[in-house]
């Protein structure tokens, strides 16, 4: 069973994203960001890969599977090193030529 790594916080500004959110957003590769640096920052776009940002599952603390119990969640941090703003750039003239 493939599971996602549902990472601990966003890459620009380290908000704590637990595993029960509906504020996370993920790439195809699962970088992860919250809701709010994705839409006001990153209008949308992955800095990594230029590829769209879409609201995380949530992973419930019990179910029928266990759940967290049984699927921990990553506790590895990713932080970009000056935030997302050197990257905004690239997320900016992506959304420019896809509006043209």
């Amino acid at each position: 069973m493939f599971l996602l790594d549902l990472r601990p916080n966003c890459e620009c500004c380290n908000k704590d994203l637990p595993s029960e959110t509906h504020d996370a957003m993920i790439c195809k590769y699962e970088c992860t960001f919250c809701r709010d640096c994705a839409d006001n920052r990153l209008n949308g776009i992955c800095p990594n890969c230029l590829r769209n940002l879409t609201q995380r599952l949530v992973r419930p603390l019990a179910g029928p599977a266990g759940e967290l119990a049984k699927h921990l969640v990553s506790t590895k941090r990713v932080l970009k090193g000056s935030g997302c703003l050197e990257n905004n750039m690239y997320s900016q003239e992506r959304l420019i030529r896809a509006e043209t």
